[in-house]
């Protein structure tokens, strides 16, 4: 249900290098692959000084259904990944924790998703102790986002 392409509409994150550069975002899509029926391969393009570039990952299923590993360099670096909530046509909002860290990243299958998704992905940020000054909107190919989302292009 989660395989295709998606958006990366918004992240909330106390990354300090988010912050730092969160006047920087680009555009961002992502393309989901279901491997074996349970890992996902992710392949993420992003601008980076004025050069697409393509990030790969592999999640693996974890113990849960809609859980996922994502492991990286050592044994400090595996992320443990979960589907908050999804509607597999028009949105998906997951969790990114890695020790005790956490972020919340919300994929449309466009751009620009309802404000009612918007509001979802907000009270998902809340609920897991994250202010809205932590929240950052990417831009999209035809429009722009605010920082706060007030305006919705």
């Amino acid at each position: 249900q989660l395989s295709g392409k998606w958006f990366l509409v918004g992240m909330a994150s106390r990354c300090s290098y988010l912050a730092e550069h969160s006047h920087q975002l680009e555009a961002t899509t992502v393309t989901v692959t279901v491997l074996d029926g349970q890992s996902l391969a992710i392949s993420t393009f992003r601008k980076l000084d004025r050069m697409c570039w393509e990030i790969r990952q592999h999640y693996l299923p974890a113990q849960a259904p809609g859980r996922f590993l994502l492991k990286g360099e050592g044994d400090c670096s595996k992320v443990d990944v979960a589907v908050g909530e999804a509607d597999p046509s028009s949105f998906v909002i997951l969790y990114y924790q890695k020790g005790r860290s956490i972020s919340v990243k919300l994929y449309g299958r466009s751009s620009l998703v309802s404000d009612a998704v918007v509001d979802k992905f907000e009270q998902r940020v809340k609920a897991v102790g994250l202010s809205e000054d932590v929240i950052y909107y990417f831009p999209t190919y035809g429009g722009w986002r605010t920082a706060l989302g007030e305006t919705r292009v």
